[in-house]
């Protein structure tokens, strides 16, 4: 297949920027390992549940429903069910390889001039004792079990961590029937109100959280943080514990809650795989771009979480500036995104980068982990395994995975690197993959010798 600009995840980000490409007379192929549009924010349930209210379950509906009319409506090709795991450069644009269906083995491509990412992002989880039982969930988890199957994790409650995710999660547990224990969040309402300026434009939305927690009784609990999950065979109940200035545990303030389901989550990390494939160049753990939404490899736009956390408004306005950026460099003419998106965005990213600063997770978390605790869970390396590396000189994250496999495993280092990169007292590096996801080598086989015969 073969387009103009090929635009790859259709959350927020990926689907702003492919309306607005189209509009300008771009032919755009949208690209998405889901088999709905929407991304995680606007991740609808199934057909066949037939659910009467799925505005229920979203906050700004409107935008969606105005999304989703607009893409139905435009030129633009959408493959869903679309696993990307490589984009190649090639003479004349990019070649994006993807494995199609949920057994992903059967290869796809399209080739196109431009390439466009607007991957997401994943979320951050710090390890503790006990979060490998059942019942520990991540809270991006717990939410996309209740947007997309409408249901629910457990029937009793702890949600957990820090970050602006954990109030949504928060309330549509509780909204879903779900007894919510406790909200725990480790950031202290001072580090918020420290950023007030910044913050002005989300107060009503935390006021609605905030109300919504008063008549479900959900009870917050500031600066505590989960000490310890209970349960042999599956979680039974979790201990919290307050938390001083600095981040540590205060002795003598541990508790215990009993629940069947722990949701936790320390905020996101952007995706940036395909983009490092590519030679993109990075700030920080981001992709960078400039105020276009260019990536420094030409032809490569990138917008979204994939080049800094900030929200589904953030990523709406970026994917805007990208898909007009696009298209004007490919029809060779101005780019001309809308002066309000531009404005937005400035907006937007400075109160992405207060509650980045706000929401940090506890500075001392690593005392928390105990040696037995489980740091990788693909390779089943423990936090001990971890220091003991230390003592053998290790100094890096690198040295650390191989001298304990750490992030070796299936998922590459996604949930444990960041782990692993507190426990050494390093900061997290972004790790260069030639592949975005595993690939059968069946496709790599038949992908090598398609080229030989070319």
């Amino acid at each position: 297949m073969r387009a103009e600009l090929v635009v790859i995840g259709a959350g927020p980000a990926g689907l702003a920027a492919s309306l607005a490409a189209a509009a300008r007379g771009t032919r755009v192929v949208l690209v998405d390992a889901a088999t709905e549009t929407g991304g995680q924010f606007y991740r609808q349930p199934a057909a066949g549940l037939r659910a009467g209210r799925p505005e229920a379950l979203h906050h700004r509906w409107r935008t969606w429903e105005r999304l989703r009319d607009g893409l139905a409506a435009s030129s633009v090709r959408v493959l869903t069910d679309h696993h990307v795991w490589c984009v190649e450069r090639t003479s004349v644009g990019f070649t994006v390889h993807a494995l199609l269906g949920p057994e992903q083995e059967e290869p796809a491509e399209v080739h196109a001039r431009a390439v466009l990412l607007a991957t997401g992002g994943y979320e951050h989880v710090l390890p503790f004792p006990g979060w490998t039982l059942p019942g520990v969930v991540t809270a991006g988890g717990a939410q996309a079990m209740l947007k997309g199957a409408l249901a629910v994790p457990g029937r009793r409650a702890v949600v957990a961590g820090t970050g602006p995710l954990l109030l949504p999660v928060a309330t549509g547990l509780a909204a879903a029937g779900v007894e919510v224990v406790a909200l725990v969040e480790s950031t202290g309402p001072g580090r918020l109100a420290r950023r007030g300026r910044a913050l002005a434009g989300k107060l009503p939305e935390g006021a609605g959280y905030a109300a919504r927690l008063l008549r479900h009784r959900v009870p917050v609990l500031a600066r505590h943080t989960v000490v310890r999950a209970h349960g042999d065979d599956r979680l039974t109940g979790v201990t919290v514990a307050a938390l001083d200035t600095d981040g540590r545990v205060r002795p003598g303030t541990e508790r215990q809650l009993p629940c069947d389901t722990l949701a936790v989550g320390h905020g996101m990390l952007p995706h940036t795989d395909l983009a490092e494939g590519l030679g993109c160049g990075l700030d920080g753990l981001a992709v960078a771009v400039d105020a276009e939404q260019r990536t420094d490899v030409p032809g490569v736009w990138a917008a979204g979480e994939s080049t800094g956390i900030g929200g589904a408004a953030l990523a709406l306005a970026e994917g805007h500036i990208a898909g007009c950026s696009a298209a004007a460099h490919l029809r060779g003419t101005a780019p001309g995104p809308a002066p309000a998106a531009l404005k937005a965005r400035t907006r937007l990213r400075r109160s992405a980068a207060a509650l980045d600063a706000a929401y940090a997770p506890p500075a001392h978390w690593p005392e928390q982990v105990t040696d037995d605790t489980v740091v990788c869970r693909c390779e089943a390396v423990t936090a001990g395994a971890v220091r003991d590396a230390l003592g053998l000189g290790a100094g890096d994250e690198r040295t650390v995975k191989l001298l304990t496999r750490a992030g070796m495993g299936w998922c590459q280092g996604r949930m444990c690197q960041a782990a692993v990169a507190g426990l050494t007292g390093c900061p997290p590096t972004p790790s260069r993959r030639p592949l975005a996801r595993p690939v059968p080598l069946g496709v790599l086989a038949r992908q090598h010798t398609q080229e030989e015969l070319s």
